[in-house]
């Protein structure tokens, strides 16, 4: 579980239906399993801390993404990953090592 303020009061989340997290200046907007979104006061290094390191992977200085969210990682030219819900998302140059390693990690468990 993970526990956000918001605008509204608190937000109590359930982490395993987090899909990736974005970051938007000094904010961050969460997508969620279930195709809603939330827009908390946090940078995204917040959550980098918060969220469980097995699970999620930073892929850009823009985004963290959760591995159990992955379909595809098109590992061309242009580096992307495709979540379950066809949704790209770019990944870094700088963390292109981390990524593999990270796919190469669920693979052996």
């Amino acid at each position: 579980m993970l526990i956000l303020p918001t605008c509204k009061g608190i937000e109590i989340i359930n982490i395993h239906t987090i899909v990736r997290v974005e970051a938007i200046s000094n904010y961050s907007k969460l997508f969620f399993s279930n195709g809603k979104t939330l827009v908390v006061a946090k940078v995204l290094a917040w959550f980098g801390e918060k969220l469980p390191k097995g699970s999620f992977i930073r892929v850009h200085r823009s985004h963290i993404v959760s591995l159990q969210y992955v379909q595809t990682w098109c590992n061309s030219a242009n580096n992307k990953i495709i979540l379950h819900d066809n949704t790209p998302v770019d990944v870094s140059r700088r963390k292109k090592g981390m990524v593999m390693k990270a796919f190469r990690n669920l693979g052996a468990a």
